[in-house]
């Protein structure tokens, strides 16, 4: 038996993607700058989306908030927007959120009913979003990988696995409460 192909584009889908965009918009400007990075609420923001939504969905609302970010809203860490801070020492981060959210969901749906594939979805996804980020400061500052990983990435484990646990402790619960409503 076929499986019904999947509708990105009802007008209840498209509601929540907007909603989980404008959620992302309003936890990553929120952040405490440590070196060069800001920690920020984006990567909780957007580890719920990729486990609510789904990969596909998911990467809709990053997009959109790319964009809007892109296009000179301040939605981007410290309240910055515009093109040129996709072209800055951080704007690998902010490109990275893609493969994070698109893991993050993909693994979300592999099982719904198990906790472990959303983490280990989240886990790639953040291996992904430091890979981006990490190579792209490199590039941009000159930096040596040891110098980049140790400002860059290494401060950031402790905060995204507190995320990913508090993350995994309400995903599963909202998605069982919301796939009804999204996917009616």
């Amino acid at each position: 038996m076929k499986k019904a192909k999947e509708n990105l584009f009802t007008v209840r889908v498209m509601v929540f993607m907007a909603i989980f965009a404008a959620i992302i918009c309003i936890a990553a400007p929120v952040s405490v700058q440590v070196g060069p990075i800001p920690i920020t609420l984006a990567t909780f923001a957007i580890y719920l989306a990729g486990a609510i939504l789904g990969g596909k969905r998911g990467m809709i609302a990053v997009i959109v908030y790319i964009m809007l970010g892109a296009v000179g809203l301040p939605v981007f860490s410290n309240f910055n927007g515009g093109f040129t801070a996709l072209l800055g020492p951080t704007g690998g981060y902010i490109i990275g959120y893609i493969p994070l959210v698109l893991l993050t969901g993909i693994f979300s749906d592999m099982n719904s009913k198990k906790h472990w594939t959303m983490i280990i979805g989240m886990l790639l996804g953040t291996v992904a979003l430091y890979t981006f980020g990490t190579a792209w400061f490199m590039i941009m500052t000159e930096s040596s990988l040891g110098r980049a990983l140790a400002l860059c990435a290494l401060p950031f484990i402790p905060g995204d696995a507190l995320k990913i646990v508090c993350v995994s402790a309400i995903a599963m619960p909202l998605k069982s409460k919301l796939s009804s409503v999204i996917l009616k």
